[in-house]
């Protein structure tokens, strides 16, 4: 047992008199040998993230501030070969995880500052560089590095398919600079602060956001309010006028909401239905934005469209980040979540369910609107050779006695 409390540390400006930040440390009855249980106060401080877009400052910070010496600059002996991986950032085969290792894990930051660049987003809306570091840089760090799937290399690769997607001839040509950033924005703050564990177990267990979100797209919500407080904090938006910044914040928010994989068949049935319409104008922003939507559903589930060497780590990530849920549910005595259990459901078998009812569906769709495109056509190539690869593997575990399980379990899991 320890004895715990918690200090409170104030800064205060000078000038206005108004809190600058403030941070909250646990501290442990071992602290009296001057040591700070650095992973309680982070916890801490995550719980009060949510009141980050309480406050259009976010004058109550909920994680120390960022220092100049955090903004994630390239280590000199990787300089060359990730500035040479750059260079490809809009081709299929982009190694995240290698990009990762070259960017001493800052790839999400990296990247997106690149985007930025290279699209002319930082001219065109007169961005402040080091603000636009600061937000970045607070983005990155609110992933959780301890989840096996939902971290900032998850939000680089989402990133990295979203720019492929952006760049679609089809959608390329008609896209504005507010779209290109709304939609790099949104991929690369879609889950951040996601907690590794998803909506059923934050309702059955009571927990806040449930509370906050009423039930109802509770991870999402907390996603979009987190990027807006993010947003705010940083300052990145603060030259604009206020009604053009406050629009940017709510297409952000329907941009992310619509991750909401409970709400899957939705989008897919409209999107079909304007197909089967050919009633898709991209020259109403009402259609790009849509398609913007679209674009970031099939960014955030592309994993199985990677090659194999890729899609099979992810694989591996999502259901070790599913099994740890079970595990946190049976030491709880909590009902086993749908997938969560290891005993019960392979890896194999989770995939080949998921690529059928969430990934064939969506990416049959996004290859009838592109027309098809070589890219789209390379995705389906890989999609179909890995759940063919998938299906082998699970025939191998049956034939030696193991359980495949899953299946039809995948939309249960969601929703």
């Amino acid at each position: 047992m320890y004895a715990y409390c918690v200090c409170v540390c104030v800064c205060v400006c000078d000038l206005c008199g108004l809190f600058k930040y403030i941070c909250v440390f646990v501290i442990t009855a071992s602290a009296q040998r001057g040591e700070v249980e650095s992973s309680n106060r982070k916890k801490v401080m995550r719980q009060l993230s949510f009141q980050r877009y309480c406050h259009a400052s976010r004058l109550l910070r909920g994680f120390m501030p960022h220092t100049p010496g955090s903004l994630h600059l390239l280590d000199d002996d990787y300089l060359g070969q990730a500035a040479h991986m750059l260079s490809k950032v809009g081709t299929w085969n982009f190694d995240i995880f290698l990009f990762d290792r070259l960017t001493n894990g800052n790839s999400l930051v990296t990247l997106m500052c690149h985007l930025f660049n290279v699209n002319g987003l930082i001219h065109h809306f007169q961005l402040d560089i080091v603000k636009l570091h600061r937000f970045l840089g607070m983005v990155q760090d609110d992933y959780h590095s301890q989840n096996p799937y939902h971290n900032a290399v998850h939000a680089a690769d989402v990133t990295q398919a979203m720019y492929c997607y952006l760049k679609e001839p089809r959608l390329a040509e008609r896209l504005s600079p507010l779209d290109v950033f709304l939609g790099l924005v949104a991929a690369a703050a879609h889950d951040v602060d996601h907690p590794g564990v998803n909506q059923p177990f934050l309702i059955k267990t009571r927990h806040h956001l449930a509370s906050l979100y009423q039930n109802t797209s509770v991870l999402e919500s907390h996603h979009w309010r987190s990027t807006v407080g993010m947003l705010r904090e940083s300052g990145l938006l603060s030259h604009l006028p206020a009604d053009m910044s406050q629009d940017m914040e709510q297409q952000l928010g329907s941009l992310i909401l619509a991750t909401d994989i409970s709400r899957q068949n939705e989008f897919l049935s409209t999107f079909r239905e304007h197909l089967d319409n050919r009633d898709l104008d991209l020259q109403l922003a009402s259609h790009r934005h849509f398609m913007l939507q679209i674009a970031l559903k099939c960014a955030d589930v592309c994993n199985p469209c990677r090659v194999w060497e890729l899609s099979r780590q992810w694989s591996e990530r999502v259901c070790e980040e599913f099994y740890r849920q079970g595990d946190l549910e049976r030491k709880f005595d909590l009902e086993i979540s749908p997938l969560c259990d290891q005993q019960a459901n392979s890896v194999p078998a989770i995939q080949i369910g998921f690529i059928s009812y969430i990934v064939e569906p969506l990416f049959e769709e996004w290859q009838r609107f592109t027309e098809p495109s070589l890219l789209s056509r390379t995705m389906m190539g890989h999609l179909h050779k890995n759940k063919a690869r998938w299906s082998s593997l699970r025939y191998a575990q049956t034939t030696a006695g193991i359980s495949p399980a899953a299946g039809t379990l995948i939309l249960s899991f969601y929703v």
